[in-house]
């Protein structure tokens, strides 16, 4: 079956002026124009636009997803399964805030009573999950199963008041490497300040310390894109800095 693009738009749920930009960047053209200036939409181009809009539900960008339906060795059976299993994790996200907002209305309504921990469990959960799908296997790799699940425990386990505490130590991480790095000494006192926080910090999540994992984990924050990237926000150079200014506190340099 073929369609007009006023049809697909009404079809897909996406305006006509979307379908138009989609064309534009090269990411879905239309199977041909008519001999009035039309667009024509067949059957492989409805299956392309799904692929674009479950793409575009997980959040990827649309430079991302062309690259990944203009691959060579892009499998349209295995990504529909990969689409599947993360809007699957995404459901089991949604729904333990929703169990989570549910004890919530009840304790609201006097029918329960709900802990400090309680209340902010689902959060917890949730930031647990993202950041097992975003680091977990580097994670693992380097540190092994038993310290990511000593981490997970201590990082459940925190009180309303440790929670916060570990986000004012975050805030203070990025505030202070900034002003550390206009004095350009990864020694001098607010890098190693800097430094000192973020130890605090990882305390917080591990539960323990220890020197040379420190000194690891900050050559981990250069060398992985995803970690460069929230420390670069500060400044360029930034996560080279903050690396730096750990392996003097801990000694490694």
């Amino acid at each position: 079956m073929e369609y007009t693009i006023k049809k697909l738009s009404s079809l897909a749920g996406v305006s006509t002026r979307t379908l138009r930009y989609y064309h534009e960047i090269g990411i879905l053209h239309p199977a041909r124009i008519s001999s009035s200036g039309y667009r024509i939409y067949g059957k492989e181009e409805v299956d392309r636009l799904q692929q674009i809009l479950f793409y575009r539900e997980l959040g990827i960008s649309l430079d991302t997803i062309k690259n990944i339906l203009s691959s060579p060795d892009y499998d349209e059976i295995k990504s529909l399964k990969e689409h599947r299993k993360k809007l699957l994790e995404k459901r089991e996200q949604l729904d333990i805030l929703i169990e989570n907002l549910e004890k919530t209305i009840k304790y609201k309504e006097g029918r329960i009573v709900l802990s400090d921990k309680e209340k902010f469990e689902g959060f917890k959960k949730n930031l647990l999950e993202d950041n097992e799908k975003k680091f977990g296997k580097e994670i693992r790799e380097k540190y092994g199963e038993e310290a990511v699940r000593k981490s997970n425990k201590q990082f459940m386990n925190m009180t309303e008041e440790q929670y916060k505490k570990l986000e004012e130590l975050s805030s203070s991480i990025l505030e202070n490497l900034e002003k550390a790095m206009e004095t350009k000494d990864p020694a001098g006192e607010l890098a190693q300040k800097t430094a000192e926080l973020h130890k605090k910090f990882i305390t917080f999540c591990w539960g323990s310390y220890d020197k040379e994992a420190h000194g690891n984990l900050a050559q981990m924050y250069v060398d992985d894109e995803r970690f460069k990237a929230y420390y670069d926000k500060v400044g360029p150079g930034a996560s080279e800095f903050l690396r730096d200014a750990i392996w003097i506190y801990t000694g490694r340099k």
